[in-house]
């Protein structure tokens, strides 16, 4: 803690000048020359320690409290005889019926039970001993949360921002504002959310709103005590509109896949055994589908038992059942379509079986 003795030159030339009249006094105490019938001069007990205040550094600076809070200063002092200390509020006594007051040998102790913004200024604590005084200051202050902004409009809605508007609220707490809160929320949750913290302008832009929603706005005050209560909240809302498209449909050219008959999968020669069915494979590719058609040494073998013709997805296959002797040759798979025809050619040989074969067979 510091000394805040306020201890003026005048003061010191005040103190210098009680010295020589009490030396004066002295002198004339003690000369028998003293004219009968003067007043007798009233001894001053001898000061042993100047007055002084030891003001606690947290009360060197604004001293901020919120309505409602109790306000304790215990102040000390020093001064031998005891000093005599007094309070006053920017210059005048004391409201005792709120602030009281507790003056001891060494401090001074100012209370307020529950702070009004009206007990906010400057307070000074006087300690006088004899001509000499110290003074110490204390500047007081007393807030509560602001009152909200007056009003708030939306101004304008383009693609997905909206601009706002809103006038300062009438009471800043007896403190100065430390910005605006804006918030948003949607018509379908309904729920707050956050834009901005402590912005300073009193118009703002938000941006980043979703294409679809609609929006209502409100604004809070906020000082040192927090934000105001209440916040006045939008009348209109912000409707986010999609924008108009125009979708231009190219003209579509249908695509021509007709093509002739063509095979991506030629037959392949085989050589099979009497009596054990055999199986020809082959691949075409064609629009309109093509008309298979299979051939043994340039005869139409279609519709006869023996054997079995199959075409699907553009897989054609011919299954010789049990073929004989007689059953090998050129076989040919032709394609034919409105575009054209194909054909595809293998051999085919039959051989006896070995004779250790024919006559597990036979056994069997």
């Amino acid at each position: 803690m510091e000394a805040a003795t306020t201890t003026e030159a005048a003061s010191g030339s005040q103190q210098k000048g009680e010295e020589a009249s009490l030396a004066d006094v002295e002198g004339a105490q003690a000369s028998p020359r003293q004219e009968a019938g003067s007043p007798t001069p009233q001894h001053l007990p001898p000061i042993e320690e100047y007055p002084k205040i030891w003001l606690p550094r947290a009360l060197r600076q604004t001293y901020i409290r919120k309505v409602g809070d109790t306000v304790n200063l215990l102040i000390p002092f020093q001064g031998k005889p005891k000093p005599r200390a007094t309070w006053t509020h920017d210059g005048c006594a004391l409201d005792t019926s709120r602030v009281s007051v507790r003056n001891g040998e060494q401090d001074s102790i100012l209370f307020i039970r529950e702070a009004q913004r009206s007990d906010s200024g400057r307070y000074q604590l006087h300690v006088q001993l004899g001509g000499l005084e110290a003074t110490a200051t204390i500047d007081i202050l007393v807030i509560e949360p602001p009152g909200p902004p007056q009003s708030i409009k939306l101004v304008d809605v383009w693609g997905s921002n909206a601009a706002l508007q809103w006038t300062p609220p009438q009471d800043t707490g007896n403190t100065a504002l430390l910005g605006y809160t804006v918030q948003k929320a949607d018509t379908k949750s309904g729920l707050w959310f956050t834009v901005l913290e402590r912005y300073h302008r009193t118009s703002c832009i938000v941006s980043d709103l979703i294409v679809g929603n609609s929006y209502a706005f409100r604004v809070f005050a906020e000082n040192q005590c927090g934000l105001s209560d209440t916040a006045p909240i939008t009348a209109d809302l912000a409707h986010i509109q999609k924008a108009a498209t125009v979708y231009k449909t190219k003209g579509f050219a249908q695509r021509d896949f007709s093509e002739a008959p063509k095979f991506t999968q030629p037959l392949a020669d085989c050589t099979t055994v009497t009596g054990y069915d055999t199986q020809l494979f082959c691949c075409v590719r064609a629009s309109p589908r093509p008309k298979i058609i299979w051939l043994k040494n340039k005869m139409d073998i279609q519709g006869n038992p023996k054997y079995r013709a199959l075409s699907h997805l553009g897989i054609c296959s011919l299954e010789i059942r049990k073929p004989g002797p007689f059953d090998g040759g050129i076989y040919t798979c032709k394609a034919v379509n409105a575009l054209g025809e194909a054909s595809v050619d293998c051999r085919v040989d039959v051989k006896e079986p070995p004779a250790s074969l024919t006559m597990t067979r036979f056994c069997s």
